[in-house]
């Protein structure tokens, strides 16, 4: 791990600041991430802020009849909250199924939205990576891609956003909430957070430099069954080959997310309109533009399958 030097915010805009004014700056929190990414000089921070000391934990309702989650409330304790549980209860499940239950006691709600990618090729500093060092080009193209994406990639990259909570938050409409250098705040909707590769694959979320999450807010409940679903090579403490969000209504109307296949949760309108048709349209739609590689064509057909699986359970 190279040195830096270090200091806690005592403001969300000054964290912000703090950040912005310094070139190669970034905030930590739980750090279950980053730190992993330092001790292996992924990441080489010169500077790191720390916001655990903030007050944005706590988890409180709305004028309009939601919930806003702060962005330092652990995953444990938003994943075990009665509120949640009971009426947005597949982000207790998607959250469950992520990591062990020492990394979701330390992990929070905003820094889980910004891990990065688990390619191994981005892990592997030996290998070209446009995500580490921007046109040096992507190993894991015509590399080993049975864990890497399928849809919304690129001829830059073809990495995957590996987590589950987005999953979730993507099917609920949330919205996130974050404070500018120059205290300005944004509510940005979680279908804009997350960035398709393009053909600038290092830039990986909408947050502007020094830009901190504040927040998360979940609309209203909308009701229905929700479910999660994880596909993996192991039982526990895996990345998803393929998952599936979804919330169900009585009428077969819904909302579905899919996680493991592209740079984002994977979500569309007309996959949606297509659930009363069964799990073959809804994939079809969702997928229609795909890029598969021999080895991870698979994940569209594992896709399906898990979805009709969820189908057949809701309509039991």
């Amino acid at each position: 791990m190279r040195s830096f030097t270090y200091e806690r915010a005592i403001s969300p805009q000054g964290a912000a600041e703090a950040v912005a004014g310094k070139p190669g700056a970034k905030f930590i929190a739980g750090g279950t991430n980053l730190l992993d990414l330092m001790k292996l000089e992924i990441e080489t921070p010169t500077h790191l802020v720390d916001v655990q000391d903030l007050d944005l934990g706590g988890i409180e309702a709305t004028e309009e009849g939601g919930l806003r989650i702060g962005a330092f409330v652990s995953n444990t304790a938003l994943s075990a909250d009665p509120r949640i549980m009971a009426d947005y209860a597949v982000l207790t499940r998607a959250i469950q199924a992520g990591a062990s239950g020492q990394l979701r006691n330390k992990a929070s709600t905003g820094g889980n939205l910004l891990q990065r990618t688990r390619c191994p090729y981005f892990y592997d500093p030996n290998m070209p990576c446009n995500k580490r060092s921007p046109g040096s080009g992507c190993a894991a193209i015509g590399g080993f891609s049975r864990q890497l994406g399928v849809v919304g990639v690129s001829d830059k990259c073809i990495a995957t956003y590996p987590g589950d909570m987005a999953n979730a938050l993507a099917v609920l409409d949330a919205t996130i909430e974050t404070v500018r250098p120059d205290g300005t705040s944004r509510a940005i909707p979680i279908g804009e957070f997350h960035l398709l590769w393009g053909e600038t694959p290092e830039k990986e979320t909408a947050l502007e430099p020094g830009e901190l999450i504040t927040s998360v807010v979940l609309p209203r409940p909308v009701g229905g069954k929700h479910y999660y679903r994880k596909v993996r090579d192991r039982a526990s403490y895996a990345f998803a080959l393929v998952s599936v969000a979804a919330v169900l209504q009585p009428d077969g109307s819904g909302r579905v997310a899919f996680g493991g296949v592209a740079p984002r949760p994977w979500r569309s309108d007309k996959a949606d309109s297509a659930i009363s048709r069964g799990a073959k349209a809804v994939v079809e739609a969702a997928f229609a533009d795909a890029t598969p590689r021999e080895d991870n064509a698979f994940k569209i057909i594992l896709a399906e399958r898990t979805l009709a699986s969820i189908l057949a359970e809701a309509r039991s």
